[in-house]
């Protein structure tokens, strides 16, 4: 069962990419703006039409939530 969480998990942050909205450690949640090897910008939130983007490494991302579920 770990081996099937870890390739599972794996298989996730491969297939990561602009504009999926995740769930990295601490409980942010955002929406990808982009992404290198090992890290992403998350955009978290908008102030006065700012966006308000933090960088995560990749191996931080917990889960991928549903498209529309943030409300930016």
């Amino acid at each position: 069962p770990q081996m099937k969480r870890q390739k599972e998990l794996r298989a996730m942050l491969e297939s990561l990419k602009n504009g999926d909205e995740v769930t990295p450690g601490g409980g942010v949640v955002g929406q990808i703006l982009s992404s290198a090897d090992n890290f992403v910008t998350l955009e978290v939130s908008r102030v006065n039409g700012q966006s308000v983007e933090m960088v995560f490494q990749r191996n931080s991302i917990h889960s991928v939530l549903p498209n529309g579920t943030l409300k930016l």
